[in-house]
C-alpha cells in the first residue's frame, strides 16, 4: 500500500480557524454545531476543520446548502 501525499487534506484546529476569521475559538465551535462549517472529530474528541473549506468560506464562497434546508 502506497501513501498518496497529493490527496492528504490539511486540517486546522479551532484556534487556527479563529485566527483566520479574527473571532474567538468558541465561535468557530458554534459555527460547526450550527452546520455553517463542517468538522471532523479526532480520536480524542477534538474538532478539526478542512483547510480548503475554511479558505473558501473566508473568501466569501458559501458552502452548498444541506438537503435538510431544502
Amino acid at each position: 500500500m502506497t501513501a498518496r501525499t497529493d490527496e492528504v487534506e490539511t486540517l486546522l484546529t479551532p484556534a487556527e480557524v479563529a485566527a483566520l476569521f479574527r473571532v474567538d475559538p468558541k465561535t468557530v465551535t458554534r459555527w460547526a454545531k450550527a452546520g455553517k462549517l463542517s468538522s471532523i472529530r479526532t480520536l480524542g474528541g477534538h474538532r478539526r476543520y478542512r483547510e480548503a473549506e475554511v479558505r473558501s468560506l473566508l473568501a466569501g464562497v458559501l458552502p452548498q446548502q444541506r438537503s435538510a434546508d431544502a
